[in-house]
């Protein structure tokens, strides 16, 4: 496997057009950046970018995926060349889907990921908390986590699991802003977890990284042959990519890891955030730059994954994962584990 670059287009009003076998970026008719097409697996644009018809043809036919989001990181549409993969796979997928019993093991697969995962997440802040009681608090939430997990195996449905993962997610997101820098808690506030829209700069950051977490995630189905609209956990719905909803769970701690770590170090300020009418929260442009660029850069950290013998780059982590789904849903295959950081 190798890390492929994911080309993230933010400048407003930004030219991508093709020439030869390069991708040519152009603000203001001048050339900032040329890219060999071999070099990429997605390109991501936010925001108002114009393309050429020519080189959306070319990224089609090479399989490299084009994705439009809006401004604050919203999906709004993706281009695919012709659907590729393993159609026994996905005949396989779409049987797995339909038994009940499957179908709850892999949704329990995927929240006990993702509690895991942001239990670690509250553990590491109480070891490093310089104040008792936040060290304490952030221990007990942590404990309140470990019942959750406790909480799973009972769970006789997608109802109760889906559930158990809410009040989970609601105690994690509780503590989450005691892990937040005390200079930094006034301009970093955090009153649990909003979204369309985010309510204030916490959760636009977190919103952001999340979009291209999912994204991430979409792609690698993709790659090992999936279905990425058909899941287990999420309900499916016409135009949702539910399966990647469904990998993206146990990887989220990791947005929210970032994104404290861009905070606690004073990479991104309040005047990097637009407070719109009606309480929305956005990133500013530049901000949004800062946070793709941290992010690409956190994706290249190698991770001692579990199941492999060899550390392997964060960025190729759900791929790893997607092609372990693939092989649990064939009928002889070994059941998923989702990825637990050590």
């Amino acid at each position: 496997m190798q890390l492929l670059n994911t080309l993230y287009v933010t400048t407003p009003d930004t030219y991508l057009r093709l020439d030869n076998e390069t991708l040519r970026v152009e603000v203001n008719h001048e050339t900032r950046l040329r890219v060999p097409l071999h070099h990429l697996s997605t390109v991501v644009c936010f925001g108002h970018i114009n393309l050429s018809a020519p080189l959306m043809h070319l990224l089609a036919d090479r399989g490299i995926g084009l994705v439009l989001l809006d401004d604050n990181g919203r999906f709004k549409a993706r281009l695919e060349g012709a659907v590729s993969g393993n159609v026994l796979l996905r005949q396989a997928q779409f049987q797995r889907v339909a038994d009940p019993v499957f179908t709850l093991d892999m949704a329990r697969a995927s929240v006990a990921g993702k509690i895991k995962n942001t239990r670690q997440v509250l553990q590491r802040g109480a070891r490093e908390a310089k104040v008792e009681d936040e060290a304490n608090a952030l221990a007990r939430l942590a404990d309140d986590l470990a019942a959750s997990l406790r909480a799973l195996p009972s769970a006789d449905s997608l109802e109760s699991l889906r559930g158990v993962e809410g009040e989970a997610a609601r105690q994690y997101f509780s503590g989450l802003s005691l892990l937040v820098r005390p200079d930094q808690r006034a301009d970093f506030a955090m009153d649990g977890r909003t979204r369309r829209p985010p309510r204030d700069r916490f959760n636009a950051m977190l919103s952001f990284l999340y979009a291209m977490w999912m994204n991430d995630c979409r792609s690698a189905l993709e790659a090992a042959g999936l279905d990425p609209q058909v899941g287990f956990l999420h309900a499916l719905r016409p135009g949702r990519a539910a399966l990647a909803l469904d990998l993206m769970e146990e990887f989220r701690p990791w947005a929210d890891r970032l994104a404290l770590t861009l905070i606690n170090r004073g990479q991104l300020k309040a005047h990097d955030f637009v407070l719109r009418e009606g309480g929305a929260v956005s990133l500013q442009p530049d901000a949004r730059k800062a946070v793709v660029v941290a992010y690409q850069e956190r994706k290249k950290d190698e991770i001692n994954h579990p199941l492999l013998a060899q550390p392997v780059p964060l960025g190729l982590v759900p791929l790893v994962q997607a092609r372990l789904l693939a092989r649990a849903l064939r009928e002889d295959g070994a059941p998923y584990v989702p990825f637990v950081a050590k």
